[in-house]
């Protein structure tokens, strides 16, 4: 007769915790996140941080010693330069968003075309248009240097030479110089408003084209009532992106115009630069730093508060 044996409670395997352990960050996911909020922490936040605090000094980098005060902001608010600044900050992201946007709109709807018909050098046009982006913003202020050169070598007047036009002073003259650097800084940023826009038509479905031209639509009526509509989101994130893109622009700016003649390219970023690097302000080039962070911020909120309508 065999009688059973009572075996006694199994101990638990050195695994155990750390099962219990994996089991606690899948109930609360959030702390998977903490590696990433440490870095983001430390090489973004502080920096903002740092920024916002050093601007409420009086700072300079020729003196270790400073003290809290308002004076900074109140200089720089007080500034005669300031209107100016802002003039050209304005023309210059707002060019650049209407500029990018339309060439890259158009750019967009021709490969998305070129592509559905399987037209030859189709692919060609793409990679030329990507090249534009991937060039450093050094290196296109060279280029769009040598082509709006009042020299002999300048290609642009050149041009109007042949047609016996007089050459158009594009970078000494300060009601041109602003839309010289507008300019380039389109003819570097279209790609990017292009890959935007065609990924957006890619969302929109044949089907609906195909609807359109059976009840007789044409081209233009389908790209006013189908194509437009269907593509606004696109269309916002772009303006957005642009926009923070071209107010943050300094390394385009400074080696094409290094914000003259005069001030008349000195646009936001290029004017901090110039004062803590020039006149050694550390203060009131983080007011003007908090100043591009607020424009920033507040490009962010468009976005946010308009894409939510769209939904």
């Amino acid at each position: 007769m065999t009688s059973a044996v009572k075996q006694g409670p199994r101990h638990q395997r050195s695994g155990g915790g750390r099962r219990g352990w994996r089991f606690d960050l899948d109930r609360h996911p959030v702390w998977w996140l903490f590696p990433l909020a440490l870095l983001l922490t430390a090489f973004y936040l502080y920096p903002v941080l740092e920024v916002v605090r050093t601007s409420f000094t009086d700072a300079t980098l020729l003196n270790s010693a400073y003290s809290y005060t308002l004076a900074s902001y109140r200089s720089v608010l007080a500034d005669s330069a300031l209107p100016q600044i802002w003039l050209a900050t304005v023309i210059f992201v707002a060019g650049s968003v209407i500029g990018q946007t339309t060439l890259g709109l158009l750019i967009a709807l021709t490969l998305e075309a070129g592509f559905r018909r399987r037209l030859p050098g189709v692919r060609t046009v793409q990679v030329v248009v990507l090249a534009t982006w991937i060039i450093p913003g050094v290196a296109s202020a060279i280029i769009w240097q040598l082509l709006l050169s009042e020299a002999n070598f300048g290609f642009f007047n050149a041009m109007l030479g042949l047609f016996s036009l007089s050459p158009v002073p594009w970078l000494s003259d300060a009601k041109v110089a602003i839309w010289s650097a507008t300019l380039a800084n389109i003819w570097r940023g279209t790609a990017l408003s292009m890959i935007l826009l065609y990924a957006g038509l890619k969302t929109i479905s044949p089907g609906l084209y195909e609807a359109a031209a059976v009840d007789g639509a044409t081209a233009l009526q389908a790209f006013r009532y189908i194509t437009l509509p269907r593509l606004r989101p696109a269309l916002l994130i772009n303006a957005v992106i642009v926009s923070v893109f071209s107010l943050n622009t300094f390394e385009l700016v400074m080696p094409l115009t290094g914000g003259g003649p005069g001030r008349s390219t000195e646009v936001l970023a290029l004017a901090a630069y110039n004062a803590v690097f020039h006149d050694f302000n550390l203060a009131q080039g983080s007011v003007l730093a908090v100043l591009m962070l607020l424009l920033n911020l507040a490009f962010t909120a468009v976005y946010w508060l308009t894409s939510r309508g769209l939904r």
